[in-house]
């Protein structure tokens, strides 16, 4: 659908609700819906708000709130479709409620708030043992409990190999499943997160590195006139964003301790921009002497290239204006900005704002260099 021309087109609206296995709402509450907004960010749970209009003796006050329609934990999936072409945007669960009461006619409102499935992840602390697996192998059996919510794993496994040596140590799990994840994405310069869809009640959990690679999304125009379709784009270089990491490695046999050259992280980051910005810092990396050479090879690489991406962007698009819905966790061109800031970025959040006649999206962008390595982008 990402790439589905809107142009003027009507953009409809579908909210699911239930238990565990949704279905559409009854009418009363399609109607009450005021707004939605939608937050997608790279590495991060996904979060909701829907705000409804509490009529007075209506369907929500006297029957579905009493009942418990909007208690925490009942999922909700938000879908629009644009000529025919649905695209889930959020697959979560309540987690608040909100009433606003007022003396004011139609100013009442019930607001709930949540976030996608993950939150599932992170509702129990466990502790377990992990004997003879590979950080991707660790992730995989995890993210296994999660099937019954429709919750397909994706797992990447890691850049640098860490060969499991139980003779010498069993990795264990102490926190929730989602803080474990996390833990195991940080330390191997990977992202985890769920992605909706592409059907109401699928979701894709991934945990690899940042997707860098393949087709761009369509261009972000800004200062062009009649052919932009960006208001405004706000872009910072971070001189001190970009760090090098010092990590030292003690040889087990011979107690000699080196320290670890600096890392490729093309790999992980493909380089969006031609002129790469330099690691003013220097961050001493604790723990890595007595860890597995393997082990501590990947810290560095992860800290080297989580530090990168010293250049942001930011902005506002109208989803009619620009034609296309931007896709949060891939790549879009930008033109119009200049020659230091045109050329491709990664979106790292998307924020969907959706009110009857309205859909607009708020991005951040990010990349590690200044100017663009190629002279074109995707129209």
């Amino acid at each position: 659908m990402g790439d589905e021309y809107v142009g003027g087109g009507p953009i409809h609206l579908t909210l699911q609700m239930g238990p565990k296995l949704t279905r559409p709402v009854p009418q009363a509450v399609s109607e009450a819906l005021l707004s939605a907004q939608i937050t997608s960010t790279a590495g991060e749970r996904s979060g909701f708000q829907l705000a409804f209009d509490l009529t007075k003796k209506g369907a929500i006050v006297e029957r579905l709130l009493p009942e418990g329609f909007f208690d925490p934990r009942t999922r909700v999936i938000v879908s629009t479709t644009i000529k025919g072409t649905p695209t889930v945007l959020l697959d979560g669960l309540i987690v608040r409620q909100e009433v606003g009461a007022s003396n004011q006619p139609g100013q009442s409102t019930l607001t709930v708030t949540g976030e996608d499935l993950s939150v599932l992840m992170d509702l129990e602390e466990r502790t377990d043992r992990f004997p003879n697996l590979s950080p991707a192998q660790r992730v995989s059996r995890i993210l296994a409990k999660y099937v019954d919510y429709g919750i397909q794993p994706e797992v990447v496994p890691e850049q640098i190999a860490q060969p499991p040596r139980q003779q010498s140590r069993v990795e264990y799990q102490t926190a929730t499943d989602l803080a474990y994840v996390n833990e195991l994405a940080r330390a191997n310069g990977y992202t985890f997160y769920l992605e909706p869809g592409p059907v109401p009640g699928r979701s894709l959990a991934y945990w690899g590195p940042q997707r860098r690679l393949g087709q761009r999304q369509h261009a972000l125009n800004v200062n062009m006139d009649v052919n932009s379709t960006v208001d405004q784009l706000t872009f910072a270089y971070d001189g001190a964003a970009r760090e090098e990491p010092q990590a030292r490695w003690q040889n087990p046999l011979s107690r000699e301790s080196t320290l670890l050259p600096q890392p490729d992280i093309s790999p992980l980051r493909p380089p969006l921009g031609r002129r790469a910005s330099p690691a003013l810092k220097r961050k001493r990396l604790p723990g890595t002497a007595k860890m597995g050479f393997e082990r501590a090879r990947a810290e560095a690489l992860a800290r080297a290239a989580t530090s990168a991406d010293a250049i942001s962007g930011s902005g506002q698009l109208d989803v009619n204006r620009h034609g296309y819905v931007l896709r949060p966790r891939e790549l879009v061109g930008v033109r119009g900005a200049g020659i230091t800031y045109d050329g491709d970025y990664y979106v790292t959040s998307v924020t969907h704002n959706l009110t009857p006649g309205s859909y607009r999206q708020n991005f951040t962008l990010s990349r590690e260099g200044l100017i663009a390595r190629g002279t074109t982008v995707r129209p």
